[in-house]
């Protein structure tokens, strides 16, 4: 087998979960991520259809099972805490609805999937790649503090704002279409019982201001729960290495917020996981050139809101690896698989998340809030036949291949 020796860049899902299979078919894989060790914060994930066959495959189902959250489903609530309308896990079914069945921390899945392989694949942590140089016989590889190296094959799995697709495809706002909204997430101590539900409350737009979303999400450790806001702020503009100001973004916006937000809000000052960023979707027309790879949100992020995310990653990471042992490391032929029997998925994936917008979480006005809320009280009682399946169906596009089904190499633990 050729082009064995592959730079993964990005340690988060996607990276780890193509350098797990990428070791298990018999390539050496070396993974260089930009933080100084596995990154904690992010948001909550869901592991959804398909995705969720690549996590059996993996051997991995006992750790995810212990991580999950137990989530029960999504609650829209009013000021006093109320419940005004629900929408259960069993409605869509385990991989249906906004909150899916398999639903854990990102800070877990990445901890699962790096201790799966971090005894097997060489890990270049608290670096990241500067230039890279590709001919016929290799990739040059430069970075910002290691010697540059040789690598047959370049494997972009670095997000949204990836590195790796910006020099070798080229400037960032040719990919990335900006959907219209933010996101920021952080952990709190919180006394509200949650009881396994995500509570939403959702102030709508007026006055000039637009709709905006504070959630609760319950974690497993008791008094804990991801806190989450969901808003708009046209022609906004941010330093993503200016957390603080970042910070002060979400406080101005949900200072005068009701419900339980003055309680939970001023803990985003100490908070060591806040994550913040602009809701895009990354649209590229092909995800390799030459020697190079793109995969997961690199080369197709549906949404941070969508609740794919995470399953594209894994069902692309599965497929990419996949092909190219199917390929005996033949990029050409492999890159060409992965987008054939990926693409599908993808396109579906990314239209859902366009059609489905922002979910109601950012309503214009009161009117529009209250026609959600009903919206979603009359699912449960309409027939099954006429409920469409949401994320299910989605999420089941890919049917896997065996790819011969390799036998575990001998030092991969499961």
């Amino acid at each position: 087998m050729k082009n064995r020796d592959i730079l993964v860049s990005g340690g988060g899902i996607a990276g780890a979960a193509l350098a797990y299979w990428l070791r298990r078919y018999g390539f050496r894989p070396t993974v260089v991520e930009r933080a100084p060790a596995p990154r904690t914060g992010g948001h909550a994930v869901d592991i959804r259809g398909t995705a969720r066959q690549v996590i059996e495959r993996m051997g991995l189902v006992p750790q995810i099972r212990h991580a999950r959250i137990g989530a029960r489903g999504m609650a829209f609530i009013d000021e006093s805490g109320k419940r005004v309308a629900s929408l259960g896990t069993d409605v869509f079914g385990p991989s249906g609805g906004p909150v899916a069945e398999w639903a854990l921390l990102r800070t877990d899945l990445a901890r699962i999937l790096h201790d799966a392989i971090r005894d097997d694949v060489e890990y270049v942590f608290d670096d990241a790649i500067t230039d890279v140089l590709q001919d016929e016989d290799g990739i040059t590889v430069a970075f910002e503090k290691g010697v540059s190296r040789r690598f047959d094959l370049l494997v972009g799995a670095d997000g949204v704002h990836s590195s790796v697709r910006r020099l070798t495809f080229g400037p960032e706002d040719r990919y990335v279409r900006d959907l219209g909204s933010f996101i920021a997430l952080f952990s709190v101590t919180s006394e509200v019982d949650l009881d396994g539900w995500q509570l939403m409350y959702t102030m709508p737009g007026g006055d000039g201001r637009a709709g905006r979303t504070a959630g609760l999400r319950p974690l497993t450790e008791p008094g804990r729960a991801l806190a989450g806001f969901f808003f708009r702020a046209p022609g906004l503009e941010f330093d993503r290495r200016d957390v603080a100001a970042q910070k002060q973004v979400v406080a101005r916006t949900f200072e005068h917020a009701g419900w339980e937000v003055p309680a939970f809000l001023p803990q985003i000052w100490d908070a060591s996981d806040f994550y913040f960023d602009r809701v895009e979707q990354v649209q590229v027309g092909t995800w390799s050139t030459r020697r190079t790879v793109l995969v997961g949100d690199s080369a197709f992020c549906a949404s941070p809101m969508s609740g794919i995310g995470t399953s594209l990653a894994l069902v692309g990471a599965y497929v990419l690896a996949g092909e190219l042992f199917k390929a005996g490391g033949n990029q050409r032929v492999a890159y060409a698989a992965y987008e054939r029997g990926m693409r599908e998925f993808v396109d579906r994936a990314q239209h859902f998340a366009r059609t489905a917008g922002d979910g109601g979480l950012m309503p214009d006005a009161r009117a529009q809030m209250w026609l959600r809320n009903q919206s979603v009280r009359l699912v449960r009682y309409l027939p099954k036949r006429l409920v469409s399946r949401g994320l299910e169906s989605v999420a089941d596009t890919v049917a896997l291949d065996d790819y011969a089904d390799p036998a575990p190499h001998r030092s991969i633990k499961h």
